[in-house]
């Protein structure tokens, strides 16, 4: 079924109602920017459409010039905050001094983090991507973990940990109003830095 024709294109441009006209591109971000904050309102299930629209003040018609689907929309919605996040963190490593570049991120995108690392992973349709970005968390973390702790085994345990421990510490760092960047950087810190210490230890058989 071939979408609705809403809006008329002018060169790169997008006629809107009121006569105002945006560049399709900046009418798009304008779209995902209202998408970010409905679906982190209220999740992918219980947001329609119309919420979208409703929140970035347009018809649902023009809506569908943008975006095949609901599915299609939150899909763009989470690579946009990924792609954020990427941009401002990097991909090739996560070292102590990317912690403040993650509390930036986050603090710059809140309801795309939580979308990321909260809300799509519980979402049926979206939580193989999910499980992907997890996976290669994971495998930047092993990498530089196995440089510091010689038992695999912990080596691994660690990694699965520290992702998810450094993520977690965020959300409640926004959810808590985000108080001191500085410090909560360097606490987030400490309580990674306590993980790595943990599997560095030897255990000898009879101890505890």
């Amino acid at each position: 079924m071939s979408r609705p024709q809403v809006a008329s294109k002018q060169g790169d441009r997008v006629s809107v109602p009121g006569g105002r006209r945006l560049r399709r591109l900046d009418r798009r971000d304008q779209l995902l920017s209202a998408a970010t904050r409905a679906f982190a309102r209220n999740g992918f299930e219980a947001t329609n459409l119309d919420d979208v629209a409703e929140e970035a003040g347009i018809s649902k018609v023009l809506l569908y010039r943008h975006f095949d689907s609901k599915a299609d929309l939150y899909r763009a919605v989470l690579d946009r905050s990924l792609k954020h996040l990427e941009t401002r963190v990097g991909t090739d490593e996560f070292t102590m001094e990317s912690i403040g570049a993650l509390l930036r991120a986050a603090a710059e995108d809140p309801d795309g983090f939580r979308l990321l690392f909260h809300h799509a992973a519980r979402e049926p349709e979206f939580r193989a991507d999910m499980d992907r970005l997890r996976a290669g968390s994971v495998a930047i973390a092993r990498r530089q973990l196995a440089k510091l702790i010689p038992d695999r085994q912990w080596a691994k345990w660690a990694a699965q940990l520290a992702p998810t421990v450094a993520v977690d510490a965020v959300i409640a760092w926004l959810d808590a109003g985000q108080p001191d960047i500085e410090k909560a950087a360097e606490r987030i810190g400490r309580v990674l830095a306590a993980i790595v210490t943990a599997a560095q230890q030897t255990v000898h058989p009879g101890h505890t």
